[in-house]
This record gives C-alpha cells, structure tokens and sequence, in this order.
C-alpha cells in the first residue's frame, strides 16, 4: 500500500503537532472562543492521528519481520497475520479520513412545527418533541427551550430548543453528530384524541435541525438586522404579556426571519432571537458553499407537506418507518420514549457506507 495514498493524514498529523502547541500557550486561552474553536479542531484530529499511528506501526512491523525473515526463515511464518493487520488497521484509516461533516462537533437547535392535520399535528408535535427531550436525558445532554407557541389542545404549533453536550465529547457523539439527519417531515398515522368515529388519521409535522453557531462563527452585521417588536400572544391569539415584548428579526441580506415571544423581557427574547438567527445563517452559508457536498441535507424542509415524508410513525401497528434507508421498527412505543439509537444508527451506517462507495 502507497504511502501517498495517506499523504492527508500525514497533514492532519501536522496540523495536530501544531494545535497542541498553541494550546500549550497559556494566552491562547485569554479568547475563550477562539480557544473552543482550536479544542474542536484538536479533539476532531484525534482519532485520525490515532487510527494513522496504528497504521504506521503495524506497517513498520511489517517491514522489520520481512528482513527478519531474509536471516532466519522461522520470522516468516508470522507475516501473513501481520500482513492481515496492517491491511486493516489501512481500511480503518481510510474510513476515518471520509469526508466529515464540519458541524459533527456542534451543540443544535432543534425546531419542530406543525403542519397538516390541525390540532392532531400539533398533538404529533408535542409527542415528537417528548421523544428527543428523552433521548437527550439518556445521553446526558442538556435541553433548553428557547421558543415556543402551544396550541390550544396541547401540543406545539411550534418551538425551537437547544439541545447541548456536557463536557467535551467524544467525536460523533454530538447532539449534531447523532440528530442530522432527523430534519425533514415526520407523518403519523394513528386515531386522533379529537376523532369521535375511530378512524385512523395521517397528519405531519416538520423538524429543522440547526447547528449550534457561536459569535465567532458567523460575522453578524446589526445593521443587517431589522428590528421588530409586537405584543406576544397565546392558543387562541389571546394576549399574553401587556407590553411589547415579542421580538421578530429581519436579516436584510438573506431574507431569513426569526420570531421570539417566549420571555417576558424584550431583550432575553432578543438575544433568543440572535441564536437562532445566528444557527440558520450558519447553515445557509454552509449550504451555498458546499451545495454539492451536502446532499443529505435535502431533506431538511423549511414547508410541512404530507408527502414530503422521511418518517412515518404507524402507532395501530407500533411500527416506525424510515423511508430513506428502508429502515422499519416495531417498537414505536419504545423509540418515542427515546430509544433512538438503532434508527440514529442506521442512518449514520447508510452515510457512511455511501461515502466509502463514492471513493472506491
């Protein structure tokens, strides 16, 4: 095996030489942001520098009971096995040097909204919303509502949390590395609480799913920004607060628009407002700039129509359905109770496998 044939791993060895030097300088950590950023970078170079370490040695080992065996024969019965190892330890290297997402290492926001099906929809909302709060306790991250409007019968019209990991994390196990692909429209097929005559109903809600940015991140321009505030209001339009404090951002350049009416303070929903608004730019300058790479993104829909479905969640039959990867489940209870690592895991599996087609 050519030694060219790893020549990005010898950079990213480098360039993990080169992080651990500078966070040795104690006045990197005087711009914690720029630190956070650096300490990304370092805990994503990791694993490559530990699965190119391994290659490497089992390569050299290689190498040393060849002319071992030139001397003395009794050293080549041991290299076939050796042989077996230095090949694997080469196909676990070339799957960590896979095209990665940037945002794999990122906290998200998570935005879910009704759709079709009227207040059944927004009953479906509630119960989706339920499903990723459970599977971030089992995870041990934390939630945080940032906004949300119920709707009169329960449920959600809509609501935007975030969803963030304690400590630094392992690669891949980010809220973003393991919610991603969750973004898209969700259908449900079950007898709504408001249906009279038992019949089965479908109605749909949709998930966004937004990578946390920080300041740093995303160069936002307030003159960029139009500012609005309006008096927040609840199920059924009534008044909720007597003062305008609802905030609604306007990003000129982009045409993207953030509501918050959450807090009682106009600057908390303000700063609510900035997050998001700070999320979804991140995302669309991704999106522009990398548009050909970014084909599992094309799911994530911004409109909730019913046959625009990646998931259908069959509650008479206790069936879940992932319709991209033809993935079915009988344990619907179970995974809206949060147990959604084999659906999680068969998505990322799906990724993977098409990533390493796409470079053979």
């Amino acid at each position: 095996m050519a030694n060219d044939r790893f020549a990005s791993a010898h950079e990213m060895v480098r360039e993990y030489q080169e992080l651990e030097a500078k966070m040795a300088d104690p006045s990197i950590h005087e711009d914690q942001g720029n630190a956070r950023k650096l300490g990304r970078r370092y805990a994503q170079l990791g694993p490559v520098v530990a699965g190119f370490n391994a290659w490497k040695s089992a390569a050299d080992d290689l190498e040393a009971a060849k002319e071992m065996a030139a001397e003395d024969a009794s050293f080549a019965s041991e290299i076939p096995a050796m042989e077996v190892a230095v090949e694997a330890a080469a196909d676990k290297l070339e799957e960590l040097l896979l095209p990665r997402d940037p945002n794999d290492d990122r906290d998200v926001i998570i935005e879910v909204k009704a759709g079709a099906g009227g207040d059944e929809s927004a009953l479906f909302a509630g119960d989706l919303v339920r499903m990723y709060q459970r599977y971030a306790e089992k995870r041990g991250w934390k939630i945080e509502i940032i906004d949300m409007t119920e709707s009169e019968l329960g449920g959600y019209k809509d609501i935007s949390m975030a969803v963030k990991s304690k400590g630094t994390p392992e690669p891949g196990t980010t809220p973003y590395a393991r919610l991603k692909f969750e973004g898209g429209v969700h259908r449900v097929q079950r007898v709504p609480e408001t249906e009279s005559q038992g019949r089965i109903h479908t109605s749909a809600a949709g998930v966004l799913i937004l990578p946390e940015a920080e300041e740093v991140d995303v160069e936002l321009n307030m003159n960029d920004v139009r500012v609005d505030v309006y008096r927040s209001s609840g199920p059924g339009g009534q008044s909720v607060n007597t003062t305008d404090s609802a905030v609604r951002l306007t990003h000129v350049p982009t045409g993207i628009v953030v509501s918050c009416q959450n807090e009682k303070s106009q600057l908390q929903n303000k700063e609510s407002a900035l997050r998001i608004l700070r999320a979804r730019l991140l995302m669309d300058a991704q999106e522009k700039a990398e548009a050909a790479a970014m084909a599992e993104r094309k799911s994530q829909v911004r409109t909730v129509d019913r046959s625009e479905r990646i998931r259908t969640y069959n509650y008479p039959e206790n069936r879940l359905s992932d319709h991209r990867v033809n993935y079915k489940a009988n344990n619907l209870d179970s995974v809206l109770n949060g147990e959604l690592d084999e659906v999680v895991q068969a998505l990322l599996d799906a990724d993977r496998a098409a990533k390493l087609s796409s470079t053979n």
